[in-house]
């Protein structure tokens, strides 16, 4: 063979494996894989050394070495350093993978131990039966033959191990390229390295680089050399897997996102649904009251002042007291139309605080059904948002009519909590109950059990009803303070 050509080979052979431990070093921080990630350092370190090794023997095949003659045994030992570090790394890779499993931490010193100890003990006995001058040319085949060989097939077995870790993630493809790298690397290391320079040491002395070049016309290391840039190149190409794997996650991501944005439009759209059925609802009751109430006693008065203009005529005696009963009548209804105004927005939250608005509230209920409804102040008042106070009274005042409407109770207990974050309300009744984990299940609209939700979650605070059928409700509502103040209630 012209030896004109054989450096190019070795610059090749080692620029393949730089390039693939170069190329782990860049995309390794992109890695989600912790157990792949911890394992391609040794592999990284197997690229760059080994690469080192083969630059250094195509220097002193060109006779361009610095200090060559000089330090001829110096060269040598670094080369075999380098030679067998490199394999020693890419054992250490192969080890990763195959014991990756965190249970499986023991045995992963193991192999390399054993690949030492036996290069060790190798080179300590072979130095016994042979002489300085062969050991040259033995201690490099010694080295392949127990670290270049039993590192690949290694190295060849851990590939296969996370191409089956790749085909569980569905990632087939990386899965093909980490197998094209195992038998990359069982080529490298069944043939490449079987096929050593030739010495005293057998099987080298008749399988050897010179019967390599006699039965395929081409040297070994052209081999090596095409062997190792296939292995860079599916190497190479495995390591997009992370990029692959984050851009599934990222859309996995973006499709949750998507859900969720959906899922919010739809509570939107069901929300504002309930609004304006709340809203259709309250209006409803206003008209019925102001149509059952006011509007009879304006009839009514309207009648009756006719009648004391024509009784006025005749009787005024009689049309005095038309006229002291119609000024009954118009109290009567300017009581009714005041309630009626305290119902929607009762002047006292804003004029005298939670508190007093809620002991208000709870006597008008004792006053106006046969219900006992017993308010209780727990912890030391603190200021609130207008919003704040507003939502609560709003909570309890629905929970109390739902109590009055549906409960058929006669006992309330409302209790108002200050703690040291939160402010909240506790509405308790000994009513007939529901299954409150079945609301579908109840015979009437709840509506307001989902409003008094809505409001709560509004101010990012917690709602909760437990009832049960005979066994009464529960009503509990938390609200978290907020950092900007309001007047303090009084």
């Amino acid at each position: 063979m012209s030896p004109a050509y054989i450096p190019l080979i070795f610059f090749f052979y080692g620029l393949a494996f730089f390039s693939m431990g170069l190329a782990i070093i860049l995309e390794i921080g992109h890695m989600t894989d912790a157990k792949l990630h911890r394992a391609l350092i040794p592999l990284a370190i197997f690229g760059f050394i080994h690469a080192a090794h083969e630059w250094v023997e195509m220097l002193e095949i060109m006779q361009i070495l610095p200090g060559q003659y000089d330090y001829q045994l110096v060269w040598y030992a670094a080369r075999l350093a380098l030679l067998s570090l490199s394999f020693l790394s890419l054992a250490i890779f192969g080890t990763l993978l195959i014991f990756r499993q965190d249970d499986q931490q023991k045995f992963r010193p193991i192999i390399p131990l054993i690949l030492i100890g036996v290069w060790v003990v190798g080179m300590f006995v072979l130095q016994n039966y042979y002489s300085p001058r062969q050991m040259l040319d033995i201690a490099d085949v010694w080295t392949r033959y127990a670290l270049a060989i039993p590192a690949a097939m290694i190295a060849c077995i851990g590939f296969i191990t996370q191409q089956r870790e790749f085909r569980k993630a569905g990632l087939s493809q990386f899965g093909r390229d980490s197998l094209w790298a195992a038998m990359a690397f069982l080529w490298y290391g069944a043939i490449g390295q079987t096929f050593t320079r030739a010495s005293a040491l057998p099987p080298s002395n008749v399988i050897n680089q010179e019967l390599f070049w006699e039965v395929f016309s081409f040297p070994v290391q052209l081999l090596r050399a095409g062997v190792a840039v296939i292995a860079a190149i599916f190497v190479m190409r495995f390591l997009r897997s992370s990029e692959v794997e984050t851009e599934r996650q990222i859309a996995k991501l973006q499709d949750a996102q998507l859900k969720e944005a959906k899922q919010r439009e739809a509570l939107r759209g069901e929300m504002l649904r309930q609004i304006v059925s709340a809203q259709e609802a309250e209006r409803k009751r206003i008209a019925l009251e102001l149509h059952d109430e006011t509007g009879q006693a304006l009839t009514a008065i309207g009648l009756g002042l006719r009648g004391v203009a024509t009784t006025l005529r005749q009787d005024i005696d009689k049309a005095s007291l038309h006229l002291r009963q119609l000024e009954g009548l118009v109290t009567q209804s300017l009581d009714e139309l005041g309630r009626l105004i305290s119902d929607l927005r009762p002047s006292h939250l804003d004029d005298l605080g939670l508190a007093a608005t809620l002991r208000w509230y709870t006597k008008e209920i004792q006053y106006r059904t046969s219900l006992i409804v017993n308010f209780e102040i727990q912890g030391d008042k603190k200021p609130l948002l207008s919003e704040v106070k507003t939502t609560l009274f709003r909570i309890a005042q629905e929970a109390l009519t739902n109590v009055i409407k549906h409960a058929d109770a006669k006992f309330i207990h409302l209790l108002l909590i200050y703690g040291e974050t939160t402010v909240g309300i506790k509405i308790e009744d000994d009513g007939s109950g529901f299954d409150s984990h079945n609301l579908a299940a109840i015979n009437h609209p709840h509506y307001g059990i989902t409003g008094m939700k809505e409001r709560a979650s509004l101010l990012g605070g917690y709602f909760s009803i437990e009832a049960s059928p005979g066994s009464g409700t529960t009503v509990e509502v938390i609200i978290p303070y907020v950092q900007k103040r309001e007047r303090q209630e009084q």
